[in-house]
């Protein structure tokens, strides 16, 4: 069975720090690029970074940069997502996906992932 499965998300202070976790089964990453996308209620699907294989990343939520880091295990066929400093604002679900060949374009649609996490709630608050 094709599939993502996320861990990590929870309960965190401001200025605190998560590390969401995704692992691939029924697929192997080495040949997807992999992203990082966010959603909260009544909004969009956002996403908020992206790593090619070859690990070329690009970053579209600029709320982020210098605080959020993706990363990929490809032995383990998993992929992460090193949050620091968290804010308030960072409340959403989270949701890990991946897409085939993919290239991580400046201007990112969800519809290329053909692969998604469940999603996990992360909570900003004090």
């Amino acid at each position: 069975q094709v599939q993502l499965v996320e861990f990590g998300g929870g309960l965190v202070q401001p200025g605190g720090s998560l590390r969401l976790s995704c692992v691939a089964s029924g697929f192997t990453l080495d040949y997807y690029a992999i992203g990082w996308f966010r959603q909260v209620p009544g909004k969009e699907r956002e996403a908020i970074v992206c790593m090619t294989r070859t690990d070329s990343i690009t970053y579209y939520a600029d709320s982020v940069k210098g605080r959020f880091t993706i990363s990929r295990d490809n032995a383990k066929n998993m992929m992460y997502l090193q949050m620091n400093n968290l804010k308030p604002e960072d409340t959403a679900v989270y949701y890990c996906a991946a897409e085939y060949l993919g290239g991580c374009p400046r201007r990112i649609s969800i519809q290329p992932f053909e692969n998604w996490g469940q999603g996990t709630q992360v909570t900003v608050s004090s």
